[in-house]
């Protein structure tokens, strides 16, 4: 309901139960005039109070009651948190009691009614401003469980009340434009939202279990920008090779990682140095993450046909100098790729594999010849993301000497490091935000002939070693004397 959305929390101005008596909420100031919408006949009374309080002409729009209602409900959830919504819900007893199985006609209405959708709101609003990318919604045997992913890491809610778990569920079906009525298969959908100046997409996935549906959230902030390379967290020697290879007319150049390592935002960042005023740059995505200017970006559809592959096809015949994949699934994403770099054109995509060297048995298990794999790939990147000391609460500690020994890779004596003690603005994690560990692995001359030769991963290792690539455990220990992150939090994400 953006058009109903209170702007600078000008219905704060007065009392929720008194816009919901008199049937009116302020919605914008500008230019001396208010514009306030209303259900019903205005109250005299109550347009006095507002030209008084607001010193303006008033704009009357006039609105369904229920539009209304939601509307001064959200401007005032605003700034309530879940905890305190929830113990305002169990106090006030709005859930009502809990029924059994309800028709279609009965979800719909519950998902629609007040309390559900002041609880879908201050989800959303509370996600978004903890600087969550998921939200999880699970069915357990004791109810619904409330999780956020932050910096990687989920963090519990509140679980909301009993009564509200179906409408919850239902209501964000809804939003999604999923069949509400079917409970028993898996469902993908998107909601897009406004929160103040912000747009979010929100890709929403339920899946049915033995204690219900659970329904999983992945938050997209439209108004976002994409990270710069210097931002990502590179030491300067790795930037500037990055910056070289990403500079290259033609070949191929990967990010590895598992899911949620940030590999798409190290590629948009190499996309940021390309030229879009002299080149032509597509990507094939799924989902399109960031808008970039000047770029043409494909979504992948699969129910329509159009996979990674099938878009590649036809990208191709676009006459394109540079392409981003979203990710080499299967062999033929594989193929086309190696094959457009071979003729000349650049080639960004990801893999999912543990090092970077791997990533080169992945290619051969796709179906790449080896000698293929050699001429066309230019650099792998593999990257994992460790959390941010907070820089508000940063403090002193002492180290486990045996914890700094697996990653400094030697013995350490007791020394002291920095770790955040936990605050309002780390949500008493004492980590805010995230930074890179990389493993850039240059393909060499040397490399390319043992790879054209069938060599295997540790002949691999050994030839990056000789090259002088850094390991993930190194730049890590890298990061973790700089004071960036901790010790506990590297042996975390690497998983040594």
């Amino acid at each position: 309901m953006p058009q109903l959305q209170s702007k600078l929390q000008l219905g704060t101005a007065f009392r929720e139960e008194y816009l919901a008596f008199y049937g009116f909420l302020p919605l914008e100031l500008e230019g001396g005039q208010l514009r306030v919408a209303f259900a019903g006949t205005p109250n005299a009374d109550a347009l006095a109070d507002l030209r008084e309080t607001f010193a303006a002409d008033l704009d009357l729009i006039e609105v369904p009651p229920g539009e209304l209602q939601a509307a001064i409900q959200l401007a005032f959830g605003q700034n309530e948190s879940i905890i305190e919504l929830v113990r305002g819900l169990d106090a006030a007893g709005e859930a009502g009691e809990t029924r059994g199985d309800r028709g279609v006609t009965d979800i719909r209405s519950l998902a629609n009614e007040p309390p559900v959708v002041r609880f879908v709101n201050t989800l959303i609003r509370e996600a978004h401003g903890a600087r969550a990318s998921d939200i999880h919604l699970e069915a357990t045997g004791n109810g619904l469980r409330a999780r956020l992913r932050i910096d990687g890491v989920l963090a519990d809610l509140p679980s909301p009340p009993r009564p509200l778990e179906a409408g919850i569920v239902s209501r964000l079906k809804l939003l999604a434009e999923l069949d509400i009525a079917d409970r028993r298969a898996a469902q993908d959908g998107r909601i897009r939202v406004r929160l103040d100046d912000r747009e979010l997409d929100l890709r929403v996935a339920t899946v049915p279990t033995v204690h219900g549906e659970s329904v999983a959230l992945r938050l997209l902030d439209r108004g976002g920008r994409p990270i710069g390379l210097e931002e990502l967290g590179m030491t300067p020697d790795m930037l500037a090779e990055f910056r070289r290879l990403a500079g290259r007319p033609h070949g191929v150049i990967l990010a590895t990682g598992p899911t949620g390592s940030g590999k798409t935002t190290s590629l948009y960042a190499a996309l940021a140095l390309r030229s879009v005023a002299s080149e032509k740059i597509i990507t094939v995505e799924d989902p399109v993450e960031y808008h970039l200017p000047g770029v043409c970006q494909v979504p992948v559809r699969s129910k329509a046909g159009m996979t990674f592959a099938a878009a590649l096809r036809g990208l191709l015949r676009q006459d394109p100098d540079v392409l981003m994949i979203g990710e080499m699934r299967d062999a033929e994403t594989a193929a086309i790729a190696i094959q457009a770099a071979m003729t000349g054109h650049l080639v960004f995509s990801t893999l999912h594999t543990n090092d970077a060297v791997t990533a080169v048995a992945r290619l051969v298990d796709l179906g790449v010849e080896p000698y293929l794999i050699g001429a066309a790939v230019d650099g792998i990147l593999a990257q994992r993301l460790v959390r941010r000391n907070c820089p508000n609460c940063s403090e002193s500690y002492s180290r486990d000497p045996s914890a700094v020994a697996l990653v400094a890779r030697r013995p350490v004596g007791p020394s002291t490091g920095i770790r955040g003690a936990g605050c309002s603005s780390c949500r008493n994690t004492g980590y805010f935000g995230r930074v890179g560990i990389y493993e850039l692995f240059v393909i060499s001359d040397e490399v390319k002939d043992l790879i054209a030769r069938g060599a295997d991963a540790r002949q691999l290792r050994a030839a990056a070693e000789r090259q002088g690539t850094k390991s993930l455990v190194e730049d890590g220990w890298t990061k973790i004397q700089a004071g960036m992150t901790t010790v506990e939090e590297v042996l975390r994400v690497v998983g040594i």
